[in-house]
């Protein structure tokens, strides 16, 4: 399962940047988009829907794991408070990696606070795709 995690931090790393990459360039309405897809895929998670969440990742993501099902078990073991967090507090949109990035205050389920980056991919249909995610303790957050 460490696999997963590995492969899954490497491929976030080699995505490619989309053009859109400036937070100041999102529109309202992107950023309404940008936090309805990661809201349904945290709900997604919390009913072990793993289509669902699925749905919501990128291409390059879908091709790495091959199945809803893989991508469950690396989120399960590699990301227990995207999995299942006690709490949740949208902040704001910032640049990542050269990639508008939505950043969300969580509480685990052991009651430790990380911030969860998501990378955001604006697909060609001019819907938004999660490309990444990134744990930091929320305390070390400079993002």
């Amino acid at each position: 399962m460490h696999r997963f995690v590995t492969v899954f931090t490497f491929l976030v790393l080699l995505a490619p940047v989309p053009a859109l990459a400036d937070p100041a360039d999102v529109s309202d309405a992107d950023r309404a988009a940008i936090r309805a897809v990661v809201e349904d895929q945290l709900a997604a998670f919390q009913a072990d829907d793993a289509v669902r969440a699925f749905s919501h990742a990128s291409p390059m993501i879908r091709r790495a794991f091959g199945t809803p099902s893989n991508f469950m078990r690396m989120v399960v073991t590699g990301y227990p408070p995207v999995h299942r967090p006690q709490a949740v507090e949208f902040q704001d949109i910032v640049t990542f990696h050269g990639a508008p990035t939505q950043r969300v205050f969580l509480v685990g389920p052991d009651g430790r606070s990380v911030i969860a980056l998501y990378v955001m991919e604006l697909q060609a249909g001019g819907t938004w795709k999660i490309n990444g995610c990134y744990l930091v303790k929320a305390e070390d957050s400079m993002v």
